[in-house]
């Protein structure tokens, strides 16, 4: 098995990337869905939310209100540290039994928006940087996405600065290119991890 950690920042296509990479075979586990899994109704990980914050997190037909939730954590490092010590934990477990499932000879992409501000990069056998110049991400959230460009800035703002993504990366997928191109792309690191996986097996005989 092949561990790779797939990461980029806001806008930079990261999604499309893993929606290639699966439809080459890759077994994806996106570490933002199991974060809504792990606390949906009826779920501890909602009861410690709860708990920790109170009732006001719940939406009228006893979801999550997330978007209520995240104007109180956004606003408040402490607060933040408290919902990540409940989610965190729950999505880690969560990844692992669905690695664990995953075939002897699979190529597992974690799909995981904070790798670098989270000091991940160590959990990998390799990281996959999607790579954009922040014109090409305000102009995607802005186009594509319908934010305000102060709000587009604020949350690139808020992450991992370029640099920072590009110094953890053992392979980078520039996407300021078009679709025909990044396909391609996506194909030449597929076949790379291919080999990757490959030898992998062979030294584990």
């Amino acid at each position: 098995m092949l561990k790779v950690g797939l990461t980029g920042g806001i806008g930079a296509g990261k999604s499309e990337v893993s929606r290639l990479l699966v439809a080459h075979g890759a077994v994806l586990i996106d570490a933002d869905r199991i974060a809504r899994e792990v606390v949906a109704p009826g779920t501890p990980g909602l009861a410690a939310v709860v708990d920790a914050f109170g009732e006001e997190v719940l939406a009228a037909d006893g979801s999550l209100d997330r978007p209520r939730l995240g104007s109180i954590v956004f606003a408040d490092p402490d607060r933040l540290a408290v919902l990540n010590s409940i989610v965190h934990p729950l999505v880690g477990a969560r990844s692992r039994e669905l690695e664990a499932a995953a075939a002897e000879d699979a190529v597992v992409v974690h799909d995981v928006p904070l790798l670098a501000e989270n000091g991940l990069a160590p959990l990998y056998d390799l990281v996959i940087v999607v790579d954009v110049s922040p014109e090409t991400q305000l102009d995607r959230l802005v186009r594509l996405r319908g934010m305000t460009e102060e709000d587009a800035r604020a949350r690139m703002a808020a992450q991992a600065t370029r640099e920072k993504r590009r110094e953890i990366a053992d392979i980078v997928i520039d996407n300021d290119v078009p679709l025909d191109d990044l396909r391609r792309r996506v194909r030449e690191v597929w076949e790379e991890l291919q080999r990757r996986a490959h030898a992998a097996g062979t030294e584990q005989e």
